[in-house]
Order: C-alpha cells, then sequence, then structure tokens
C-alpha cells in the first residue's frame, strides 16, 4: 500500500516504534491491575455469625473458665455444609447439650437458627479488609459482589463503544489521553505489515506480565483501599506522557489531515535518524502517494457501514462472537479465584505467567497455521480444558486449578490472535470503530460472565459447563472468517473488497523457517 511505502522510508521498525510500544506496554500492565482487583479488593473472607459468647465481653464473663473459644463455638453455630461453622445462620439459643461428647449437631433443625442478624464476624489473617467484609455483601447479598463485578464491566463498555468511535472521528491520540482502551490497535498503524504481529503479541504479553504485577501488589498491600490507591496512582504517569504520543499518521493522512500527518512522518523519520528523508517528504508527495487511499477515505466511518458492507458484516458479526466468547469465559473465570483455588495469589500470578507462553507460542503459530485456523483451535481447546474440569472431583483442588489455568492460557492465545486479527479484517477509515465494536462485545460478555456462578447453587458444574461450551461454540463460528496472512493491511472498504477476491492464493503449503520480521 502507499502509505507502507511512505512508513519503509522514516523507518517502520526503529527507535520511534521501540518507545511508542515500551509507553503502551505499561499502562496495560496497570489496565489489567484495575480489571483484576475484586479478585483481592472484594475477595470473600471466611466468616460466621456475629454471638454474644464469642464477641460481647460482658457475656463471655458469665461463661465458665473451662469453656474454651471452639466449645463456645459448637454451642452458638451450627455446622455448615463444609462441616465448618455455618456462615449465615447461628442458633437462637446456646445449644449447651452439645457439649456432652455423645451429642452431635449434625440434625439441627432450621427452627432453632436464625440470621446473622447481629453482622458477622471475619476472619482477617488473610486480608486486613475488603470490600466484602465492610459491606458485609455475604449471604442474602452475596448476589451483589458480581453485580458490582458487571457494573465496572458496563462502564468499560460504554468507554469501548464510545472511544472507538471518536478515535475514528477525532484522532487516536486525543482519546488515548482518556482512555487506554484502544492503544494496542492504535500502534499497529506506525509499523510495517511484518512487523505488526510481533508488536501486538508484545502489547498482549503487557495483559500478562499484568496478572503477574496484580498477584505481587496484593500479596503486599491487603487492605482494599490502600490496594486501589497503589494500582491507580501509575495513570497520573501515564498521564502525563501521553501527550508525547504521536498521531497516526496513516489516520491522518486519509481523513485530510495532510499537513499534521506530514509534521508526524518528519517527526518520526528524526528519531529514528533518518531525518534528511522526512526533509525531503512535501504535502505534494503525500497527495501524489496516497491519491487512491486519501480520496477513498472521505466517507465517514460508521457502525451501519460496517454491517452493510459486502465483505464486512461477516467479518463484524464473527469477530464479535469471539470477542464476547473471550470476555465471557475471561473475566467470568478469572474474576473468581476463590472458586478455583485455595491461595489465589499463587493463582493469579500463574493465571500470568502461562499466558505468556502461551502468546508467545501464538505468534509463533501464525505464521505456521495462519490466523483463522489457531483462531479458532485457542478458542476450542480453552473451551475443552473448562469442560473437562466438570469431571474432576472438588477433592482434586490441584488438577481443578491447572485445568481452570490451562483453560485462561488458552483464552489468552485467543486473545492474541483476536488482536492481530482484527486489524487485518478491517480497513484503516473503519479499524477503530470495529475494535470499539469488538470490545462492546468482549464487555458484553465480560458483564453476563461473573453472574454465571449463581449457577451453582442448581448444580456445581453448571457454571463450567457454560462456561466451556460457549468459547467451543464460537471457536468453530471463526471458522468463517477469510484468512488474512501475508496480506497488506487494509486501508479503504475497496481494499478489503479487492482482497476478498484475491483470497484463494494465500495458503502456505508447509512451516518454513520463522524469521522475526517475517509474518
Amino acid at each position: 500500500m502507499a502509505f507502507s511505502e511512505l512508513l519503509d522510508q522514516v523507518g517502520s521498525l526503529g527507535r520511534f516504534q521501540i518507545l511508542q510500544t515500551v509507553a503502551l506496554v505499561v499502562p496495560i500492565m496497570w489496565v489489567t491491575t484495575q480489571s483484576m482487583l475484586e479478585n483481592f479488593s472484594a475477595a470473600v473472607p471466611d466468616h460466621r455469625c456475629w454471638v454474644p459468647l464469642l464477641d460481647n465481653n460482658t457475656a463471655q464473663a458469665s461463661v465458665p473458665e473451662a469453656l474454651g473459644p471452639e466449645a463456645l463455638l459448637a454451642i452458638s453455630i451450627p455446622p455448615g455444609p463444609n462441616q465448618g461453622p455455618h456462615q449465615c445462620r447461628r442458633f437462637r439459643q446456646p445449644q449447651w447439650q452439645l457439649l456432652d461428647p455423645n451429642v452431635t449437631a449434625t440434625n439441627w433443625s432450621e427452627a432453632a437458627t436464625e440470621p446473622c442478624l447481629d453482622g458477622w464476624v471475619y476472619d482477617r489473617s488473610t486480608f486486613t479488609s475488603t470490600v466484602v467484609a465492610k459491606w458485609d455483601l455475604v449471604c442474602d447479598s452475596q448476589a451483589l459482589r458480581p453485580m458490582s463485578q458487571s457494573i465496572y464491566l458496563a462502564g468499560v463498555l460504554v468507554g469501548a463503544a464510545v472511544c472507538g468511535y471518536t478515535s475514528d472521528r477525532f484522532g487516536r491520540r486525543l482519546v488515548l489521553t482518556w482512555s487506554y482502551l484502544q492503544l494496542a490497535v492504535a500502534v499497529m498503524e506506525w509499523t510495517s505489515a511484518q512487523a505488526q504481529p510481533l508488536v501486538m503479541t508484545l502489547n498482549s504479553l503487557g495483559f500478562s506480565f499484568g496478572q503477574v504485577l496484580t498477584g505481587a501488589v496484593a500479596y503486599g498491600v491487603r487492605d482494599w483501599a490502600l490496594l486501589q490507591l497503589v494500582v491507580s496512582a501509575p495513570f497520573f504517569l501515564c498521564f502525563v506522557y501521553s501527550w508525547w504520543l504521536a498521531e497516526s499518521a496513516r489516520w491522518l493522512l486519509i481523513t485530510g489531515g495532510l499537513d499534521q500527518g506530514l509534521q508526524e512522518l518528519q517527526r518520526v523519520a528524526a528519531i529514528n535518524g533518518r531525518r534528511a528523508t522526512g526533509d525531503t517528504l512535501t504535502t505534494e508527495v503525500l497527495l501524489s502517494a496516497m491519491q487512491e487511499e486519501l480520496s477513498a477515505g472521505q466517507s465517514p466511518a460508521s457502525l451501519v457501514t460496517l454491517l452493510r458492507t459486502p465483505g464486512l458484516h461477516l467479518r463484524t458479526c464473527v469477530s464479535s462472537l469471539c470477542w464476547f466468547a473471550f470476555g465471557f469465559t475471561f473475566y467470568g473465570l478469572a474474576l473468581d479465584l476463590q472458586a478455583l483455588g485455595s491461595d489465589i495469589f499463587l493463582l493469579q500470578v500463574l493465571i500470568g505467567v502461562v499466558d505468556i507462553p502461551a502468546k508467545i507460542g501464538t505468534l509463533l503459530l501464525l505464521r505456521c497455521l495462519g490466523r483463522r485456523p489457531l483462531q479458532a483451535a485457542s478458542l476450542v481447546l480453552a473451551g475443552l480444558c473448562i469442560l473437562a474440569n466438570t469431571l474432576v472431583p472438588h477433592e482434586m483442588g490441584t488438577l481443578r486449578s491447572a485445568l481452570a489455568v490451562l483453560g485462561l492460557g488458552g483464552v489468552g492465545a485467543a486473545f492474541t490472535c483476536m488482536t492481530i486479527y482484527i486489524a487485518e479484517l478491517f480497513p484503516t477509515v473503519l479499524r477503530m470503530t470495529a475494535v470499539g465494536l469488538a470490545q462492546m462485545a468482549a464487555r458484553g460478555g465480560a458483564i453476563l460472565g461473573p453472574p454465571v456462578w449463581l449457577l451453582g447453587i442448581h448444580g456445581p458444574s453448571l457454571p463450567l459447563l457454560v462456561y466451556g461450551t460457549v468459547p467451543v461454540l464460537c471457536g468453530l463460528a471463526a471458522l468463517l472468517l477469510p484468512e488474512t496472512q501475508s496480506l497488506p493491511l487494509p486501508d479503504t472498504i475497496q481494499d478489503v473488497q479487492n482482497q476478498a477476491l484475491r483470497k484463494a492464493a494465500h495458503r502456505t503449503p508447509g512451516c518454513p523457517v520463522l524469521k522475526s520480521t517475517q509474518f
């Protein structure tokens, strides 16, 4: 394409692209901590009802000294489903007869108990404070926890909807200053087609490092309010240096901002050590080189265009399904680590650690297998790992955690495919609108994901059955997408339609030796 030739002149993979990528990976890591924070800030500590004999000094004074805390607990709290103290009910009156070693409380009646009318006592050995303990989001109020997660993700959905459209209308940098949701795709427009999968993988690895960072920071900060402050403060620094980031010259030129586009290209040339080449660029050169793209790019971008244009509507629907499956499965599982294992700090770190080789392996396999089969395979395999967990007994906690981590690793591989694939499926004039729609689908899935755990009251395997089935079905749907391997990044709708006419010539017969810049 004409722009790729201009980019090669000023440097398509040089010092500028490295600085730009690093500047964008850092906030990605901290965005991830925000998304995963509720595993720790809203962790559910062990709890029981408040009872006078244990928690009221006046009542304790009348208790014989020979009775220890365990005996007082046994006569005040009935046993729960896991044979520990019941978390949501207490005896109406102390059951002194239970002190007799020949009497057990296994057949206690509902009539002899009552809800926790005076509140709860929480175990603070792991967390000094969580929002669950602060606002008593347990027992009858336990559904409020996943609801709060869904409300948070609904806010992100609104951001995805607004920012995708405004990025296409007003530019990437201006929107990026206030939101980092579109940064992964925006950086692609400053790199050559050969280096784009590598750059996108580096950006997606920011999420993996963010998972590890979340577990490490949460392990060191056990108070929910302080933890929120620690993971939010770095965004002030990101805000400051975001003004240095370059606007997408590709977007500027296609939407008519020739003078500013020229300035950005000359700036990149100077940073990459090609100032002399940048000085030879003029608006006349840009007009001559991108005449076709400039004329085709004047039509305004809109969601209607994505849904009505031949060659784009199927891509839009299927790619949205894939992003929905990612959001639904990943956030459904990853935002309730307590349901997957006992050590949530280690589990959070392992999710990030497994995600790193999964994404790097995906980058390597993209050269051999192409985008479409790898997109389908990663989603299907992730779903099968999750479905396999429905057959594993709850007593085998290590195996269940391992399968869950592998399933999330597969989802991470699918995410890497999607971030590369979606940029290649849609033209520049509509790319950020498509990304916004995809993120809306992902966040819509994320909103619906956490409440699925509430199905567990009807059957312990139902949540995992739902989480596993969705990626399998959407992975199969991905086979309907066209292959984009080795095709240039489209700038206009006409480019996409031209690619559709030539799609039969792009199937690689073997798996050649991988080169770092040959994708």
